[in-house]
């Protein structure tokens, strides 16, 4: 199999791909699916605005356009990066915290589940998954005024918006791969395709003999800095890997390998020209189509917001955040209230249990209950030759 039809196998390529028109539906459904719900919320509990939602002239409460929801999303992802980077752990943590928090919300919407609640479930679940395990106790203790139950009540709610899927496929591993095959090159040990009859000698004097960064008018005159180029390039690209790849949509719109292409095209474009001449014949039909994906990726990732928002950002967001205030939705506010009462009792559609039914599970309950009690657990049965824990063989 070849790296791409592997890549078409995994669960980022099935279920967290899209065109930018379907990104677009989906989130237009989610906002308009919480929205109707959020209004169905504040009628059945008769709320007034002084009880604290802000009703619209209409009767209707004035709920996040999906515009404001993506700024307040975003946002809890700056959030996200400086939490990490605050903790120090380590790009992949990062990187995929800030995916879990993207696609969570690409069906919830942050009137049903504030992203700040979600935020340190997002991190937690994402130190998991990339074998960085914390205990939950001391992660929590590295937040302000969040408990370990803060942690784990939404957990289960995050797995489900991820969809059980955890692998999340960065494109770091790809431009580490790629800027060793470009340091080859200045060894004079570089291969190119098949098509490509010059030795490794001649192609590293091609490789020289590239344009200048743009801002630069002096060419690599030597292999020492030729070899600096390279690193230069490769720190620009990956700086953009960490932050701005992760603040936009190019996760979904676009393969890891396109991704971190397009950050080698944005920070030397002669270069990534020639690391993709020596992949792809000039004849070939889907260079063309390759550049303008690339183009494209490239302008996305130039459009990031800040790391840092502005004045006027900042006090937009504070709007959205005081507009949220009151169109949230009131059945959804606790988390961790729903996540005790889903531990009472998992039957939460509303039809009640059966009498008999309820009666057995307080019964297990109640014998669970007593079967912890005891240090060393429940007796062993007697019918299997087993004795008592905690008593010596005779």
């Amino acid at each position: 199999m070849t790296e791409d039809e592997i890549y078409r196998t995994s669960t980022q390529y099935r279920l967290w791909s899209f065109t930018p028109e379907t990104l677009a539906s989906l989130r237009a459904t989610t906002n308009a699916t919480a929205a109707g719900c959020v209004r169905d919320a504040f009628r059945n509990l008769d709320l007034n605005p002084k009880e604290g939602g802000k009703i619209e002239d209409n009767g209707e409460v004035d709920c996040l356009t999906i515009e404001e929801e993506q700024k307040i999303v975003g946002y809890y992802c700056l959030r996200t990066l400086d939490f990490v980077d605050f903790c120090e752990y380590p790009t992949n943590v990062k990187a995929t915290a800030v995916q879990y928090l993207k696609r969570f919300y690409l069906s919830n919407s942050p009137m049903t589940y504030h992203p700040k609640e979600i935020m340190p479930t997002a991190v937690y679940l994402a130190m998991k998954s990339e074998d960085n395990f914390h205990y939950v106790k001391s992660f929590a203790e590295k937040l302000q005024n969040i408990s370990t139950e803060d942690i784990l009540a939404p957990e289960f709610l995050l797995t489900q918006g991820l969809r059980f899927t955890f692998d999340v496929r960065h494109p770091f591993h790809g431009l580490e791969g790629g800027f060793m095959e470009l340091l080859a090159f200045t060894n004079g040990k570089g291969q190119g395709g098949p098509w490509i009859e010059k030795s490794p000698k001649e192609l590293r004097e091609d490789m020289m003999g590239i344009d200048p960064v743009p801002g630069s008018s002096m060419k690599a005159t030597s292999v020492k800095e030729l070899v600096s180029r390279i690193q230069n390039a490769h720190g620009k690209a990956k700086e953009i890997l960490k932050t701005s790849a992760l603040l936009t949509d190019a996760y979904f719109l676009y393969t890891p390998s396109q991704i971190w292409l397009s950050t080698l095209l944005m920070a030397d474009r002669p270069l990534a020209r020639f690391y993709i001449d020596t992949k792809i014949p000039a004849t070939a039909n889907m260079k063309p189509k390759l550049w303008t994906v690339l183009e494209s990726c490239a302008g996305m990732l130039r459009s990031s917001p800040a790391a840092q928002p502005d004045k006027e950002e900042k006090k937009e967001l504070k709007r959205i955040d005081k507009k949220l205030a009151k169109c949230r939705n009131p059945q959804k506010m606790d988390l961790v209230g729903m996540n005790q009462a889903q531990k009472r009792d998992p039957d939460q559609n509303g039809s009640g249990l059966d009498e008999n039914v309820a009666k057995k599970r307080k019964l297990e309950r109640e014998k669970s209950m007593k079967e912890s009690e005891d240090l060393f657990g429940p007796a062993l049965s007697k019918e299997d030759g087993t004795h008592r824990h905690g008593q010596a063989d005779t």
